[in-house]
């Protein structure tokens, strides 16, 4: 059985009068993929948020690697090798493509020479190396979602928290992308990513889990997970599980 790196146990965060995550647990095994898939809204961001550090969690506890690292902050994290990505891109405009990763780069290199060679081999991985004198800013919306994933290896993590970093790719960006995270993974980078395409989902990860309401209600393989009812439901509703199995299924 694989070693887990990553145990969520019991993690519940309220805003005010809003329950986002509701006794959530789960675990993501060493040098393996995890997926985290829901609707909009169910709470996956938030609760990346809590694991990264970004957020307290209201009650419940985050176990890396053997220890307690509930309410630690980010800076400490990231030097325990937790990365994460964001939903929204945000590089450093004023900086190159080279300049930007070599910023992640720079928290295990200080010399600014071996942070730059770094973010150079970094770039190669995620296919930016043609780029590196280009400024961010003047990135493709696939070009600055390469770069956030780039900025996020420069820390050499141990767990990568991938948030949507395949949103508002196209099919042949998307297949473009799937290998590089697959070589990620090769390179004994344990991830754990949210993302709502499932063509990836189904191509990457290893294990899923289901977060609806900020409740997990459903964990297994992907193919066990895109043929369970209460999943079907949580995307397309009530009744539509039945509908489906009615119709001999949905389609194609």
């Amino acid at each position: 059985m694989a070693d887990t790196l990553l145990r969520i146990e019991n993690v519940s965060k309220r805003f005010g009068g809003l329950l986002a995550v509701d006794r959530a647990s789960f675990v993501a095994e060493t040098h393996r993929i995890t997926a985290l898939i829901g609707p909009n809204g169910a709470g996956k961001t938030t609760l990346f948020s809590i694991v990264a550090g970004f957020l307290p969690p209201t009650e419940g506890r985050i176990v890396y690697d053997g220890m307690d690292i509930t309410g630690m902050p980010p800076h400490r994290l990231a030097r325990r090798g937790i990365a994460r990505t964001f939903q929204i891109v945000q590089p450093f405009i004023g900086l190159t493509v080279h300049e930007n990763i070599a910023v992640g780069a720079h928290l295990n290199r200080p010399a600014r020479a071996e942070a730059l060679a770094a973010a150079a081999d970094v770039a190669r991985m995620v296919g930016l190396a043609d780029m590196l004198d280009r400024p961010a800013a003047n990135l493709t919306v696939s070009g600055r979602k390469r770069l956030e994933l780039a900025r996020a290896l420069a820390i050499e993590p141990r767990l990568l928290l991938l948030d949507e970093v395949l949103a508002g790719l196209n099919p042949s960006e998307i297949r473009d992308v799937v290998p590089v995270i697959h070589a990620i993974r090769d390179r004994g980078i344990t991830i754990v990513m949210i993302e709502h395409v499932m063509q990836a989902v189904m191509s990457l990860a290893e294990h899923v889990y289901v977060l609806v309401e900020g409740r997990i209600i459903a964990e297994g393989s992907a193919q066990d997970i895109v043929g369970n009812p209460r999943v079907v439901e949580a995307y397309l509703g009530h009744g539509a599980a039945g509908r489906l199995a009615a119709g001999g299924g949905a389609g194609g």
